[in-house]
């Protein structure tokens, strides 16, 4: 455990943020695997059907991650505060809440995978192919959200190296059995979406056990029960970052239905590239995380002052590696592009190196956006953040619709620069009103 109410702020926010970067890069990991493993060994279309099943996975697992940020906050305070039975409420409530959440979506999403995926406009040579890789891969969202559950639990007392190597261990077998169930079985989509699953499975048994090993956090069966009070807290504050972390995905779809009406080679770039820009954009959101958490506990121990100083530390860091993702996205383009196609001289290759070619300069403004997001999470401001991704994405889908059946992927590009730009104009007014007044509350 950290408490991060003493000692070095720029120490706390890189020793929490460098293990919680690494995680989402393993995270990142499953799915980027899948598109080079399935590249390589099942070709275009297999890569396509991916593509098309992904935003749907993408809107359930993210509003799983809003809820477990709001009560990572909660969580936070508490541990600052020194609340120790509240914090493990907190716990109990999340992971049960959870576990109704996951069946649902899981019961309700594997008879709607077809209608859903129909919706994206997904071309009917890849469909059936889609629709079976999502549901296989729905098979594994109860464990996904257990994961995040305790996860955030971990991570609210300062451990964020425990849940780094349950993923690091889920990778490397992930890794393994999608190089076996595509490569040498020969088992297509099917193959991939069965490796995800299993690694999912053993990344939340892992979280458990380390778990069990933290006495503060481990819950006796008694304890095992949902807190209303604190489900209502959790709730009013997750929802609202749930429906921020889902309003990226849905306009992804929105996005993703243009996409499609392109051709398979677009489609397949642009897959491509929006793995690289998680790549390179998810890092400066775990730099944002392990801001939050500092400032939180900061508040929960009534110390203003050091939370106003964990923000200007963090800003000077998130700012710093968006500079260096910048540099490295745009002279290694080419290359990157090249992993994930057989052939060099494949359409999509140089498509997805003309569209990181104009967008890759810009990755420094998500790493803005993020650093204010932490800090409005930690102070409870969470609708900005909301308002914010909502002109950002609503800008995106609007400029796609109109710019990319007339210019192609330069389109795309062109259309989240804007939306990134509007994004940090809204969110920097705000935090110049509210900054002081928040903290005065």
């Amino acid at each position: 455990m950290r408490r991060m109410t003493e000692g070095s702020i720029a120490g706390h926010l890189t020793a929490y943020a460098v293990p919680l970067i690494l995680g989402n890069l393993f995270q990142l990991l499953y799915n980027a695997v899948d598109s080079v493993v399935i590249g390589r060994y099942a070709g275009e279309a297999a890569v396509a059907a991916v593509s098309a099943a992904n935003p749907v996975m993408t809107i359930a697992v993210l509003g799983v991650s809003g809820l477990t940020i709001g009560a990572s906050v909660l969580m936070s305070r508490f541990f600052g505060a020194g609340d120790e039975k509240a914090l493990r409420r907190e716990t109990a409530t999340i992971c049960l809440f959870g576990l109704a959440v996951s069946v649902v979506i899981l019961l309700m999403g594997i008879p709607l995978a077809v209608p859903f995926l129909r919706l994206l406009s997904t071309p009917e040579e890849v469909l059936e192919r889609s629709a079976a890789y999502l549901r296989v891969v729905l098979l594994g969202f109860p464990f996904t959200f257990q994961y995040n559950a305790m996860a955030s639990a971990m991570r609210s007392v300062g451990d964020s190296k425990g849940p780094v190597w349950c993923l690091a261990l889920a990778s490397a077998l992930n890794t393994g059995l999608d190089i076996l169930a595509v490569g040498v079985l020969r088992w297509d989509v099917m193959g991939a979406a069965a490796a995800t699953v299993i690694a999912q499975a053993v990344s939340a048994l892992l979280c458990l056990w380390l778990m069990r090993r933290m006495p503060l956090l481990w819950l006796s069966r008694r304890e095992m029960r949902i807190d209303r009070p604190l489900l209502g807290e959790t709730l009013r504050i997750g929802t609202v970052t749930a429906l921020q972390q889902v309003c990226l995905p849905l306009g992804k779809v929105l996005i993703q239905r243009v996409i499609n009406g392109q051709g398979v080679a677009m489609m397949a770039a642009f897959n491509a590239c929006t793995r690289i820009d998680d790549f390179a954009i998810v890092p400066e959101q775990s730099i944002s995380s392990a801001l939050m958490t500092c400032m939180a506990q900061n508040i929960g121990a009534r110390r203003m002052d050091r939370a106003r100083q964990s923000f200007r530390v963090g800003l000077i860091i998130e700012l710093c590696y968006g500079l260096c993702v910048c540099l490295a996205a745009y002279l290694l383009r080419t290359p990157i592009m090249h992993l994930f196609a057989p052939d060099p001289d494949a359409a999509m290759v140089g498509l997805g190196v003309l569209y990181l070619g104009i967008l890759s300069p810009f990755y420094i403004l998500p790493a803005f956006n993020n650093t204010l997001q932490g800090s409005f999470r930690a102070i409870k401001r969470m609708r900005v953040t909301l308002a914010a991704t909502l002109l950002q994405m609503g800008t995106r889908v609007i400029l796609i619709t109109i710019l990319v059946p007339r210019v192609g992927i330069r389109g795309a590009a062109y259309a989240t620069i804007t939306g990134w730009v509007l994004m940090s104009t809204l969110e920097g007014a705000y935090f110049a009103h509210v900054w002081k007044k928040a903290f005065a509350e």
